[in-house]
């Protein structure tokens, strides 16, 4: 029978790539403070993935992370993060808004495309980024 919810427990350094790939019944997971990198689409179409708790030791959120997570309603960014992949959270339907700490030095194409609840973006005021990472129709606030 499939988990809803995991708790990760141990001293591990990144979630590696896939490692929840398609687990469409997840809905919510705690990763470790040990966590400094979560891998390519590590949590790629869980659908029903609706809460995450990251960690303030992440500082690489890698390609499709959480690309196809249409449940998924907020997400906190840890002050570490440095590097959010292209389509990090692309198609993340739920997500209404976001908060790109200045720590973040680089954001892939399509990280935020297609979150079509996705209306507030706050981000620093010297963070350059592709014109493709959000949808068209959201408000972005520099700080």
């Amino acid at each position: 029978q499939p988990t809803d919810a995991i708790i990760i427990q141990g001293s591990i350094w990144t979630i590696e790539d896939y490692s929840f790939y398609h687990c469409s019944a997840l809905k919510s997971i705690n990763i470790p403070d040990s966590v400094i990198s979560i891998g390519n689409r590590a949590f790629f179409h869980c659908a029903s993935l609706e809460s995450i708790s990251i960690p303030n030791s992440i500082t690489s959120i890698e390609n499709g992370a959480f690309c196809g997570c249409t449940s998924l309603m907020s997400i906190t960014l840890p002050d570490k993060v440095t590097f959010i992949g292209e389509y990090a959270f692309y198609n993340c339907a739920s997500l209404s808004s976001i908060t790109i700490p200045d720590s973040v030095t680089f954001i892939g194409e399509y990280a935020f495309d297609k979150c079509s609840c996705l209306e507030n973006v706050t981000m620093p005021k010297d963070l350059k980024y592709p014109l493709n990472v959000f949808p068209d129709e959201v408000i972005i606030s520099r700080y």
